[in-house]
């Protein structure tokens, strides 16, 4: 088994390239929506032109909204210590218990790390509430399941 710190950096670098494909596909989005406002002409109905440059003109908000939120999210994970280790789950913690891992950092949901499975919550999820300011051999339940914290790192 690898080291935890090792583990903490490998999925850490999963978490960024997660929410880097995120953008890219929003950006991806974006763009297709403005060059098909673009290509609309008036010169067909003028009706179904504004009624077409309006949708376009939604998607494009909707996908510049998408566009911060995911911003927003890369900025706190650039912004998580992955080398601090503490007695109490944190953001960035990873933590280990009786019915799965987790990585406290984005929702990215399940990694997968040398066949081990992982996953990627953030703290403001409904897990990731429950996780904060545990401890280790702590238990909580979630969704009716009983979670017992076996390590922290």
């Amino acid at each position: 088994m690898i080291n935890s710190s090792t583990l903490k950096f490998q999925l850490h670098k999963l978490c960024l390239a997660f929410i880097q494909k995120r953008i890219e596909n929003i950006e991806h989005s974006l763009a297709q929506a403005r060059q098909a406002s673009n290509d609309d002409t008036k010169s067909s109905a003028g009706d179904k032109y504004e009624t077409t440059r309006e949708m376009m003109q939604q998607e494009m908000d909707r996908n510049n909204k998408l566009l911060y939120e995911a911003g927003m999210q890369k900025m706190a994970l650039q912004q998580i210590e992955r080398t601090s280790v503490s007695s109490s789950v944190q953001n960035g913690s990873l933590v280990f218990t009786s019915r799965g891992n987790f990585y406290l950092s984005i929702s990215a949901g399940e990694l997968t790390v040398d066949t081990d499975k992982y996953i990627a919550v953030s703290q403001a999820s409904p897990i990731g509430r429950m996780l904060i300011g545990k401890t280790k051999k702590e238990e909580f339940v979630f969704n009716g399941n009983k979670f017992l914290i076996q390590e922290i790192f």
